[in-house]
């Protein structure tokens, strides 16, 4: 594909993960497996600790608020190998968690839960994160020019700097201006842009936002970012109508910073 420039207005640079600075199958063929497999003896060790009981308060409120919006929960069977009140309990947060996993589900308690599990991994070596061999040079290039870099992902703050902190190219955290995910709100929800924008401290025309999700770019758009839409490996099929309605790259090294030395 050919070069693309951004509009000469930008300041800022929004990214999404999954699909965009990172192939789709780290994703969903190492983290989500590494949590399917530990999250038992995550919880079973971990039961009694702060961070876990919070993690857990989270889930169960989440629970709360699907059965106020009558969304589908798992119907919690008799298990007759479940003995004490911590083994039920536990067993209920793995049916709920393994079922929010399967619908794909970006609740925050979800990925709060999913990023304290994946940091173990991350220091201990199990896991490096990902990243597409042209993300690292283009943002430094980027910054060179002047341009702030943000994330903006549904995965925690933590998941993504555990990502880039523990990443094949090493610790690339210092290429980042700052980091969103869904405390600011779901990113098919326009409003969640316009507080970036604010938290940012620019106009949103004033953020260029780059993702592979075209409800995602529909939201960014709807609040005033430019939008580009990324073309990677493994990412959904774009429909025709899509195509012909955003800018497309399938690597970062096509953006020109129009107007900046």
């Amino acid at each position: 594909m050919a070069s693309v420039s951004i509009p000469a207005c930008t300041t800022a640079l929004l990214l999404d993960i999954e699909g965009t600075t990172t192939p789709i199958t780290f994703v969903k063929d190492i983290l989500f497996p590494y949590i399917r497999e530990h999250l038992e003896d995550h919880l079973s060790t971990h039961w009694e600790e702060d961070e876990c009981k919070q993690d857990v308060h989270l889930l169960k409120k989440q629970i709360e608020e699907d059965m106020r919006q009558n969304r589908a929960c798992p119907v919690h069977t008799v298990d007759q190998t479940v003995h004490t009140d911590e083994e039920k309990a536990i067993r209920e947060v793995m049916e709920n968690v393994m079922w929010q996993m399967a619908a794909d589900r970006k609740s925050t308690a979800l990925k709060q839960l999913q990023g304290h599990m994946w940091r173990a991994a991350y220091t201990s070596g199990r896991i490096k994160g990902e990243i597409y061999p042209d993300v690292v040079p283009s943002v430094k290039m980027w910054r060179e020019r002047g341009m702030k870099v943000y994330i903006y992902s549904s995965g925690s703050v933590e998941a993504q700097k555990l990502l880039f902190g523990y990443s094949v190219e090493g610790d690339v955290l210092d290429l980042f201006d700052g980091h969103f995910d869904t405390t600011i709100g779901a990113k098919v929800d326009s409003k969640s842009y316009e507080r970036i924008a604010e938290r940012i401290g620019c106009q949103p025309e004033e953020i260029t936002f780059l993702t592979d999700v075209s409800r995602e770019a529909k939201a960014a758009e709807e609040a005033g970012l430019n939008v580009l839409l990324v073309v990677r490996p493994g990412n959904m099929e774009l429909t025709d109508e899509e195509s012909a309605q955003y800018n497309l790259i399938t690597s970062f090294s096509q953006l020109q910073l129009t107007g900046r030395a």
